[in-house]
């Protein structure tokens, strides 16, 4: 897999994890739209190209699930929180904390498992 698809599908996989938590959390406050999906998108893009910022730093293999998968859900997990506790002003609650991080795993991981295999 090439550096540019691997990064294609980085951003992919945070896309749907912002949209799955959006449609499982839409409120009036909330709803499901465009904005509100890139409002939720925006913090954890970031983590994600600070991530491959290492990897092409580090010449890592980017579609390999350790250490460069690892990595990039690590750096994207605590960006992600880190921009939204900056802009609410308070940390996540623990139960946002521990679904944001397996459901960005998930995503960020899997897509590197199935390449992998196939």
């Amino acid at each position: 897999m090439t550096r540019p698809a691997a990064l294609l599908s980085d951003i992919v996989a945070i896309a749907l994890f912002a949209l799955l938590a959006r449609i499982a959390h839409q409120t009036e406050e909330m709803p499901l739209n465009v904005a509100g999906w890139l409002s939720t998108w925006w913090p954890f893009l970031v983590g994600v190209l600070v991530s491959w910022a290492f990897i092409l730093g580090l010449k890592l293999d980017a579609h390999r699930p350790f250490p460069a998968g690892v990595l990039t859900w690590a750096i994207t997990v605590i960006t992600g929180l880190g921009i939204w506790a900056f802009r609410h002003g308070a940390l996540p609650h623990w139960s946002f904390i521990l679904v944001a991080t397996l459901m960005s795993g998930l995503l960020l991981l899997g897509w590197r498992a199935v390449a992998r295999r196939f």
